[in-house]
């Protein structure tokens, strides 16, 4: 027979739940990447050291992170794989690209149409 642990229960957790990590435990306290904030589509690529094989003293979404960028992902996507706050992974990324361990490709800055076009259309839709 299984005796239930001492303290106060939780009935919002069971036993599937594992352990939960507060996403400022990841980040070690920090909010900003030590690199300037990369676009949500900004493609992210294991470089040559991370290709070789994650360093084993890594944290573990360090090495997942590592692991998904053997071929160019974006930082959205990176995100969503790991269940985490984009920001999260914005500062995990600034760490492993410290490291030379990934590199971050940034898209190429589109051209935006002129002003006088959006209004146009925004005059034609509102026509409807």
């Amino acid at each position: 027979m299984r005796s239930e642990p001492p303290g106060p229960q939780h009935e919002w957790l069971d036993g599937d739940a594992g352990p939960v990590v507060r996403p400022y435990t990841l980040t070690g306290g920090r909010v900003r990447s030590a690199v300037d904030g990369f676009d949500l589509v900004a493609f992210v690529l294991a470089g040559p050291a991370g290709a070789a094989g994650a360093d084993p003293h890594l944290p573990p979404e360090h090495r997942r992170l590592v692991e998904l960028a053997h071929r160019p992902v974006p930082v959205a996507e990176l995100a969503a794989e790991l269940d985490l706050a984009v920001g999260v992974v914005r500062v995990l990324l600034g760490d492993l690209l410290a490291r030379g361990l990934v590199a971050v490709h940034e898209p190429p800055a589109a051209h935006l149409p002129h002003d006088d076009i959006l209004k146009a259309v925004v005059s034609g839709l509102r026509a409807l």
